[in-house]
């Protein structure tokens, strides 16, 4: 009898389309390129713009409106949604374990709307049978709040030179290595933070990417769309203007602070990447690497938040240690925080957000590009995936479950997406609608046509094939398109229980929550 394949699903944090090597980027991620020449890249795969529905679609292979996660992880009902996965939605934990697999979770959870104390919306009480890592949506990566299954562990779990990227890595490994050994097939879930905020790097990190971005955004957008161009990917033909709320390099005030914000960040990506070159290197030296499947990729797009959050205080999905190494810890973005060191606590802003998503318009949270577009690569040699083949053709998050559950032979019954493999081993690509909603941001793909709106703004039409960018609004002149996607998408909307936004902004301004919720 053969062996079912091992699968390995990495999650990215808020990393932007065009971060990684294999996708344009400058910073060094040579395990994730590996792992792109082993196998394949998609070029028009979709997140949706926030981490809570990402993973609750990822896990459930069901749109996360319909299954309790609309927004984030608070408990809004009746008036919104339930924050945390519906219990009659199984997980695809759930589904592997019922198939004979060990299951793991390894890093953030962020689906739980009660964290004080285990119940069932946490990962072991939904098919996890084990768990390491964190609940909250971001953390210290110096001092974070772990739990090892549900238990809580105490401060001296993160003394010394702990760093939460390489403790995701170390325990990851472990597990492989036990499942390894029991020879039951297994299924781990990375859920990396990285590169999420707050910008914590090591200095060893930090230091080789000062003078890389010393160039400023302007010229490292051009650098990176020309290398899309090389690599073969399907963005945008020219670069699209620079956002209007970005600055120009050329008149930043502070270009070395700025310089630094950036290069943190991308010390985290490249920590993330040797984090996943050296499972790789663990699969092939057990001989299991070509029969496992592997997907990477991000939860949304790059994020343009700035701390503190619009409401003047961050969110309760976050949980900032006040002190650290007997140190205060400074909370903010400007230059006199510097970021890296364990003392801050800080993110990288719009302008570098507005790079990482090179070429697309907006950010997490949104439904254009910008927002929902994410690099994915799969590999599975043993499996009929090729090596080093590029597919255009898109893909949607509540796609990565039923993939995994038709690899291994299992049931994918009751999921809105459908499995890549067959598009990903270049046959046929199923012609259907993607959607997404967020915020009262709703967007619906169709072929070459992509139908999206801020909330309570009109309607947009772009033919993302010819114009990824999203630069050339065709509504007038597509009427009938527009009214067709628009039909689309509400009977959609219906079906997946999205709540309609009026409604649960009503409720977020009552209680004082629509700062805390909506984008800046």
């Amino acid at each position: 009898m053969t062996r079912s394949p091992d699968v390995l699903v990495i999650l990215a944090d808020d990393l932007g389309f065009s971060d990684l090597a294999a996708f344009g980027g400058e910073i060094d991620t040579p395990a994730l390129d590996r792992l792109a020449r082993r196998g394949v890249r998609m070029s028009s795969f979709y997140a949706t713009p926030r981490c809570s529905p990402s993973r609750a679609a990822l896990l459930t292979g069901r749109h996360s409106h319909d299954v309790g996660v609309g927004v984030l992880t608070s408990d809004d009902r009746p008036h919104g949604y339930r924050g945390s996965l519906d219990p009659a939605a199984p997980t695809l934990a759930e589904r592997l374990r019922a198939v004979g697999y060990t299951t793991a979770l390894a890093g953030k959870w962020h689906l739980s709307s009660r964290m004080s104390a285990p119940d069932e919306t946490w990962p072991t009480r939904r098919g996890f049978d084990e768990f390491y890592g964190v609940l909250h949506g971001a953390v210290s990566y110096y001092d974070p709040p772990l739990v090892d299954g549900e238990e809580r562990l105490p401060p001296s779990a993160t003394a010394g030179d702990y760093y939460l990227t390489d403790d995701l890595t170390r325990y990851a490994r472990d597990f492989v290595g036990r499942a390894h050994a029991s020879r039951r097939p297994w299924f781990l879930y990375l859920a990396y933070t990285a590169p999420h905020w707050p910008l914590h790097a090591r200095e060893a990190d930090v230091a080789k990417y000062r003078d890389r971005y010393r160039a400023g955004w302007d010229r490292l957008r051009e650098r990176r769309l020309a290398q899309q161009h090389r690599l073969g990917l399907a963005t945008a033909s020219a670069l699209p203007d620079r956002d209007p709320r970005v600055r120009a390099w050329a008149e930043v005030p502070e270009p070395a602070w700025e310089a630094e914000r950036m290069a943190v960040y991308a010390a985290q990506v490249e920590a993330m990447d040797r984090g996943v070159g050296t499972l790789l290197d663990q699969l092939e030296a057990q001989g299991t690497l070509d029969d496992t499947l592997v997907v990477f990729c991000s939860d949304n797009g790059a994020c343009a938040e700035s701390l503190p959050t619009p409401s003047g205080r961050l969110s309760a999905e976050v949980s900032p240690p006040t002190t650290r190494a007997g140190h205060p810890v400074r909370v903010g973005n400007s230059p006199d925080v510097v970021p890296g060191p364990e003392e801050s606590y800080a993110s990288y802003g719009r302008s570098w957000a507005h790079l990482s998503n090179t070429p697309f318009r907006l950010y997490k949270r949104w439904v254009h590009e910008g927002g929902i577009a994410s690099p994915l690569i799969a590999s599975w040699p043993a499996g009929g995936v090729p090596a080093g083949d590029l597919v255009d053709g898109p893909g949607h998050v509540v796609d990565i479950a039923p993939t995994v559950l038709r690899a291994v032979g299992g049931d994918a019954e009751g999921m809105a997406g459908t499995s890549m493999l067959d598009q990903w081993r270049g046959e046929a690509v199923v012609d259907r609608p993607l959607f997404w909603e967020h915020l009262g941001n709703a967007a619906v793909r169709h072929g070459r046509w992509k139908l999206v709106r801020e909330a309570d703004r009109p309607w947009e039409l772009y033919d993302v094939v010819a114009d990824r960018g999203e630069t050339r609004d065709l509504a007038a002149g597509h009427a009938d398109v527009v009214t067709r996607l628009a039909g689309c998408w509400d009977a959609w909307a219906r079906s997946a229980g999205v709540i309609e936004w009026d409604r649960l902004l009503e409720y977020y301004r009552s209680r004082g929550l629509e700062r805390s919720v909506l984008p800046d």
